[in-house]
């Protein structure tokens, strides 16, 4: 079988989707993971995407996915880990159960799937792991302090990570994007979103297959030598802070 096993966490939308798409053109066989809807398949044809469900804040679902997986394409040689929530409001009026869910999903879900999926790779002495974070974890955005703490969560432990497995040949990176065209920025109300925008130098939002570019180069054979890394996708948002 060619092609290398991927596999993406929150796969079925915006740029979980959009990764999983770019992986299919190179010819990987890919697999997603949903919480709620799966992936609609392409018009096209071709190999579908082997949709799994699971909710990343919960272990039971995790090993699920990792089973059926591993039975029917093989351990992941590529993981995406790009399952994530919002619950904003100001942190004066945030209950505990809104903050920990956000870290649940956000943070300690990719946990649970790095650490599910390290095994095979240090084994094979190969992989690839790119954590999809967000320029909001060194900017910061009001009213996103549960959601800003668990993206800049994702950076300390990638590059904490990238430490432990670089000996095995094992990467570990991460990509930040910025305002980018999905469901989740859709949500927010229009005039916050032109606030948003106006800050950003490229004056434009970004679009998820931009963002899936950027995933590919550090899942491929050229990103051999880069580890531990943050690359940004915000339009010059953070000018690479």
């Amino acid at each position: 079988m060619s092609g290398r096993v991927v596999l993406i966490t929150g796969g079925s939308r915006g740029i979980g989707l959009a990764c999983a798409r770019r992986f299919q053109e190179l010819g990987d066989h890919v697999a997603v993971t949903y919480r709620t809807s799966p992936p609609a398949p392409r018009d096209q044809g071709g190999e579908p995407l082997l949709a799994l469900r699971c909710d990343v804040a919960v272990p039971e679902d995790v090993e699920a996915a990792f089973s059926t997986l591993e039975a029917e394409l093989g351990p992941a040689e590529v993981l995406v880990c790009s399952a994530g929530i919002t619950d904003d409001g100001l942190l004066m009026r945030m209950s505990e159960e809104r903050w920990h869910q956000v870290i649940e999903t956000n943070l300690t879900g990719t946990f649970r799937v790095a650490k599910r999926a390290i095994g095979p790779m240090l084994k094979a002495r190969r992989g690839r792991i790119v954590m999809i974070s967000s320029a909001v974890a060194y900017l910061g955005n009001a009213g996103q302090a549960n959601y800003a703490a668990s993206k800049a969560g994702l950076v300390g432990f990638a590059r904490s990570l990238a430490r432990e497995v670089a000996g095995r040949s094992v990467t570990v990176n991460v990509v930040a994007p910025g305002l980018i065209d999905t469901d989740m920025l859709s949500a927010l109300a229009e005039e916050h979103t032109a606030a948003l925008l106006s800050r950003v130098p490229l004056a434009r939002l970004g679009d998820p297959a931009e963002v899936a570019a950027a995933v590919e180069y550090l899942a491929s054979a050229s990103a051999g030598y880069v580890t531990g890394a943050v690359l940004a996708v915000d339009g010059g948002l953070g000018m690479g802070h």
